[in-house]
């Protein structure tokens, strides 16, 4: 299966030795990402709201480069350092993914890798693409069921009777 590997081109990922985000398949998982300009220095020093602004539209580029779109995010982990910014943090979120409502967990953190920062944010993208051969997977009729097991349009469940949710949770536990 191919491997697609995106770089925000900081030194903490040469260092650290990993990716903004990996796409394999169709998923792809968007590592840890805080609110750092492009020399790695925080951005909006804690301030959650800006900072959580600032990483959302870092992951959303991740996604873009890695051919998705935030209406494919399907999970977003939110950390903070104080549980009284949820609210702050919430809807930056929220303004971040509009309808597609994510399914999201937010926790609070003792601390993050710099003290100014003070958000800090993964998500996980499914695609209808299986990113090998640029298909959604449908067989031609309007009642077969995409290569990922999910129900098509009409509601029906895929071969092996799991409905579009149970699909959904399988892949989440991988």
């Amino acid at each position: 299966m191919d491997r697609i590997e995106v770089s925000t081109g900081t030194g903490w990922e040469d260092h650290v030795g990993y990716s903004r985000a990996v796409r394999v398949g169709n998923q792809i998982h968007v590592a840890g990402t805080t609110a750092v300009d492009e020399n790695g220095e925080p951005v909006a020093p804690g301030q959650p709201y800006e900072q959580a602004n600032h990483a959302f539209a870092l992951v959303e580029a991740a996604i873009r480069d890695a051919g998705g779109e935030p209406s494919d995010v399907v999970s977003t982990r939110m950390y903070v350092t104080d549980v009284e910014d949820w609210e702050d943090v919430g809807r930056a979120h929220g303004e971040a993914f509009g309808d597609a409502r994510p399914a999201a967990t937010m926790v609070e953190v003792s601390a993050l890798i710099d003290p100014d920062l003070v958000v800090e944010v993964e998500a996980t993208a499914i695609l209808e693409t299986d990113g090998e051969n640029g298909t959604d997977g449908e067989s031609g009729s309007d009642a077969e069921s995409d290569s990922d097991g999910e129900s098509d349009s009409d509601g029906e469940s895929d071969s092996d009777g799991e409905s579009s949710s149970a699909a959904e949770s399988s892949s989440d536990a991988q």
